[in-house]
């Protein structure tokens, strides 16, 4: 009786160990597979990559949460044009540009009221709504980019409220209703995607007169909108 309830606790300390050792490779391949997503990986939070890839042009493919060659093509495309390493792989800087970063801490929508996105996707459908998604995502990540800067106020309403800051506040257009649009391209800029590379101004070539405006550092130019450092 003693040695068939020896040879059952040892039975029963090898499978706890085993379950042990599993359960913590599991772990660490489960953490690794979250921190950095590549061709073949699968899974939801490919699908959000897929998704926010198709929303925002970077993708024409299915969102199946199957990482594949269309997936990465249009991975290095948004690397390229967000000034990210071009390697096709989602690692940690590139689900933050992407606004599905684990770490929201900085610039998330989660950070900021309601009421502050509703404010930004005002000034954005009064600013923009006649340009492209990303030239809308565009203005949304030039308020961001003055709220983190210390020349500007670091509020939501204090940025967009300041005086001469932006023609929708000085003439009415502000107090349009924006769409779901706008609405969303307000979401991924405070969820820290931004197609200027960190411009802080931008202005329409065709309709500015300020010289002092022309003077500043470019950065790029979508649509209408000039934007500058």
């Amino acid at each position: 009786m003693k040695k068939t309830f020896k040879i059952f606790s040892l039975i029963l300390v090898a499978a706890v160990t085993a379950f042990s050792v599993n359960a913590f490779s599991n772990a660490t391949v489960n953490s690794a597979y979250a921190a950095v997503l590549k061709q073949g990986s699968k899974g939801e939070t490919v699908k959000k990559i897929q998704q926010k890839l198709k929303n925002w042009g970077y993708y024409s493919g299915a969102v199946d949460g199957i990482f594949g060659a269309k997936t990465t093509a249009a991975v290095k495309l948004f690397q390229k044009r967000n000034g990210l390493t071009v390697d096709g792989i989602v690692g940690a800087k590139t689900l933050a540009a992407l606004g599905i970063s684990a770490s929201s801490s900085s610039g998330a929508t989660s950070s900021y009221s309601s009421s502050d996105i509703n404010l930004l996707a005002h000034l954005i459908y009064g600013e923009a709504r006649g340009e492209s998604y990303v030239g809308q995502v565009a203005v949304g990540a030039v308020v961001m980019n003055r709220i983190k800067s210390s020349s500007f106020p670091n509020t939501m309403a204090g940025v967009i409220y300041q005086s001469y800051a932006f023609t929708a506040v000085a003439d009415g257009q502000i107090n349009l209703t924006p769409n779901d649009t706008a609405k969303k391209a307000a979401q991924d800029a405070m969820n820290g995607w931004d197609p200027t590379y960190g411009a802080i101004y931008y202005y329409n070539p065709k309709t500015a007169t300020s010289q002092w405006i022309f003077s500043r550092q470019t950065t790029i130019t979508i649509g209408n909108h000039v934007f500058a450092k």
